[in-house]
């Protein structure tokens, strides 16, 4: 509600269009009521107002994990669908302060103790949190001295979830002179380590990987000369933007997935495969992650690939889009001509019409159909250094 009225006088002496969201997770009987009542707010500030809604909760697992990947999920997807760059959410020190403390608690290195930034990208859509060096307490004296109401989340009291047993140790820790001013300022230090570390892997990928056809190769040699960290890191990211994952792997899974493929095994991790060819190392999408994905031609196919195809064909919506799988691999004698391994084509793109193979780009049986990435190589490399 803070972020509200500071973003919208705002907004409006600059010409920027802004538009309101709130996500009712459908978890308490007071949801509709206070999302009716972010919608009273907006109008009055003359801003348009939509209600999200999740219906997702199965009542196993982490409930706060898979509110938070299903809130972030429609945004994202309000956000495109309605043509906007960027969301602005109201992350405070508070939050930093708190995230930092759950991954200590969970042994997390530099990375997961990094700050969070200002701005950030993911699903295509810039992330803004305006509001993180600002506290909640400050927002409240803000909004009380100005007679704007806002609703406070009771779950935001229950100590049955992590964030909020952390929010009240950290009552404790200020006793003993940590304070939040202190924790977010750590976390700052380590986001300055982080953005060095990220640097460097960026360089080490510059010099020794490549891509072929959406696989990731690493120079086995180069990759074995790296500091660990650095060499970590960027298999990490290349295992990531193979799956198309939005988070790395653990860390103990990946050390033990490279010392196997350093001892000529091929291993799966995060959705993705790795083995030792010759000089190099080759990460590639495993069949098993992707044998259920289906997509319509010219529609994202595995959030990596669109494949374009004859006009006459194109718009045929009895064809679909879907790996290509030992069935198909059999009905591409050329396959071999193309380079790439049997076991990556089997995770390619192809066009069928029902059990009909009808193309398959990748494997020498183009039939005038195409298949690209939605994101290159530059995306593979620039994307070491944004987060």
């Amino acid at each position: 509600m803070a972020m509200l009225h500071l973003l919208a006088p705002w907004a409006r002496a600059r010409g920027i269009r802004l538009k309101v969201a709130t996500v009712d997770h459908g978890l308490r009987r007071q949801a509709g009521a206070e999302a009716a009542m972010v919608g009273r707010e907006s109008a009055g500030l003359g801003i348009g107002h939509d209600i999200l809604e999740w219906r997702g909760w199965k009542g196993r697992g982490n409930l706060q994990h898979e509110a938070r990947a299903a809130r972030r999920r429609l945004l994202a997807g309000w956000a495109r669908d309605h043509g906007f760059e960027a969301v602005a959410l109201a992350h405070t020190r508070d939050d930093q302060a708190e995230t930092f403390l759950m991954r200590l608690a969970r042994g997390s290195g530099v990375d997961g103790l990094s700050a969070m930034q200002p701005a950030s990208r993911a699903e295509g859509i810039a992330w803004l949190r305006p509001l993180l060096r600002i506290g909640r307490a400050e927002l409240r004296e803000w909004l009380g001295a100005r007679g704007i109401a806002w609703a406070e989340d009771p779950s935001n009291e229950d100590t049955r979830f992590e964030r909020v047993r952390v929010r009240k140790a950290l009552g404790i820790l200020a006793d003993l002179g940590i304070s939040q001013d202190g924790i977010a300022a750590t976390a700052e230090r380590m986001q300055r380590a982080r953005a060095a570390l990220d640097h460097y892997t960026h360089e080490a990928a510059r010099a020794i990987a490549r891509l072929q056809a959406g696989d990731v190769l690493i120079g086995a040699e180069g990759l074995a000369a790296l500091p660990e960290e650095i060499r970590l890191r960027l298999v990490a990211h290349s295992l990531c933007w193979v799956s198309s994952a939005d988070y790395r792997p653990r860390l103990q899974p990946l050390i033990e997935a490279l010392a196997d493929v350093n001892a000529g095994r091929t291993r799966s991790l995060h959705g993705a495969l790795m083995r030792r060819e010759g000089a190099e190392i080759r990460i590639f999408r495993e069949h098993a992650a992707v044998s259920g994905l289906k997509a319509l031609p010219g529609q994202p196919w595995d959030r990596r690939w669109i494949v374009t195809g004859p006009k006459n064909l194109a718009q045929d919506n009895a064809l679909a889009v879907m790996a290509l799988g030992e069935e198909g691999l059999a009905q591409c004698p050329d396959w071999r001509e193309t380079g790439l391994p049997r076991a990556s084509l089997l995770a390619s793109p192809a066009v069928w019409r029902g059990r009909e193979l009808l193309a398959a780009p990748l494997a020498g049986k183009g039939r005038g159909w195409q298949a690209g990435l939605l994101h290159g190589a530059g995306h593979y490399f620039a994307t070491i250094l944004s987060h």
